[in-house]
């Protein structure tokens, strides 16, 4: 397991309940390394969404515990996440994406009824263009969002609505719907890949 530096029981706990959770099926979650520097305790999970093989967007999800608590997060508990998806050029264009990618995040923690404080992050809209010997390459728009916020928990295993409501922001983010409460979408045509 990648988690870096000393126990901590409420840690993990929710170390525990973030790589036990079950995920939608278009989401391929793995642990990857966490940032060594930035907290005591760290863990981070990456994603991709796909559908039929085909990557719609990805992204990553940073836990980190400070058990003496850290004043710029407004608590001992920091969320952090990067959520990146190809979107039509005309949706690239709409001044009011970046309040719409924000919304995306702010929903997916109400829809969670995730607690949370200090919340801070960018929205990005990025439309690239190819030339030269690239010429031939398509047009590519993307969003990105980069945020962060301070989940409140009574216990570790807290923490499951706010990576909840991080795998419903990654699938806003690719144009995915979220889902009513209790439903999983089947799907019969993802096999043989690994899912945690």
């Amino acid at each position: 397991m990648g988690v870096n530096r000393p126990e901590s029981g409420v840690f993990d706990d929710a170390v525990r309940a973030l790589l036990g959770l079950s995920w939608r099926p278009e989401l391929i979650v793995e642990e990857i390394p966490a940032p060594q520097r930035i907290a005591p305790h760290a863990v981070a999970i990456g994603a991709e969404v796909e559908i039929a093989d085909e990557e719609l967007g990805n992204g990553r999800l940073v836990l980190l515990h400070d058990p003496a608590g850290n004043p710029a997060w407004d608590g001992t508990f920091r969320c952090v996440t990067f959520a990146r998806a190809v979107v039509d050029a005309d949706i690239a264009l709409d001044p009011l994406l970046a309040e719409v990618g924000w919304s995306w995040l702010t929903d997916a923690l109400e829809h969670r009824d995730a607690t949370y404080t200090a919340p801070s992050g960018t929205v990005t809209a990025v439309s690239s263009k190819s030339f030269g010997s690239m010429e031939g390459d398509p047009d590519k728009s993307e969003v990105e969002i980069r945020a962060s916020w301070t989940p409140v928990l009574s216990s570790g295993t807290g923490v499951v609505p706010h990576v909840l409501a991080w795998q419903d922001l990654l699938c806003m983010v690719a144009g995915l719907p979220l889902l009513p409460e209790g439903v999983v979408p089947l799907d019969p045509h993802r096999t043989g890949r690994r899912r945690r």
